[in-house]
């Protein structure tokens, strides 16, 4: 047996690269955005960055613009890649399509709700963070379900969804994830190991190079 198979269980939590609507600062929430250019350089250079850190398997939210980056990482692993809308991004109701200055324009009781840390719906009919949390970690548990010993899963993902996993995981509250962790920048990464207490965060906004954290990351 490698010493690998009998070490602990990893979890490597990805932010897809940046998009044309991370670059203009508007709310994407669940429109199914592409990457721009510098985010397919980003995925490029992301993935065999986080391929060296051994999965076996990549998991994905099926919005493009994480799907591409999860393959570039199973592309360059050789790994098997497995979508699960469960890890889409939070939905943002009617802010979706949105810059931040239009939200606080026209949802300016609810935005200034969401910035004193109260967990209402985004955009009048989308989802809370609770929501976000339910899913993910209902996705992520399962996904957890087949880990073996010394083995180690990639969720490709988005910034809020993201860091509902991370917070999940770690057993944190969102508002103390958000304030301890901040958020994810694209490209950017996070791994969790497993020890005999629970998991343990090992390193968070982790880059290949081309990162830059993001100004419209809800909290």
């Amino acid at each position: 047996m490698t010493p690998e198979a009998v070490g602990p269980r990893r979890v490597v939590v990805l932010r897809h690269g940046e998009t044309t609507h991370n670059a203009a600062g508007i709310w994407q929430g669940q429109l199914d955005t592409p990457l721009s250019e510098r985010g397919e350089r980003q995925a490029a250079l992301a993935g065999p960055a986080v391929a060296a850190l051994g999965p076996v398997r990549v998991v994905t939210s099926d919005l493009q613009r994480a799907r591409r980056t999860g393959e570039a990482v199973a592309s360059a692993a050789g790994v098997p890649l497995l979508e699960d809308a469960r890890l889409r991004e939070i939905h943002a109701g009617g802010w979706q399509g949105l810059t931040n200055v239009q939200v606080a324009e026209g949802w300016p009781d609810e935005r200034a709700a969401v910035l004193r840390g109260e967990d209402v719906p985004r955009g009048g009919d989308g989802e809370t963070m609770a929501d976000v949390v339910a899913r993910v970690a209902e996705a992520v548990g399962e996904h957890l379900e087949g880990l073996g010993p010394g083995e180690c899963l990639v969720v490709s993902t988005h910034g809020a969804a993201g860091r509902a996993a991370v917070g999940w995981l770690l057993g944190l509250d969102q508002p103390t994830a958000w304030r301890v962790l901040g958020g994810l920048g694209n490209c950017c990464w996070g791994e969790l190991s497993e020890g005999r207490e629970g998991w343990r965060l090992r390193t968070w906004n982790t880059s290949a190079g081309l990162s830059a954290p993001d100004p419209t990351m809800p909290p």
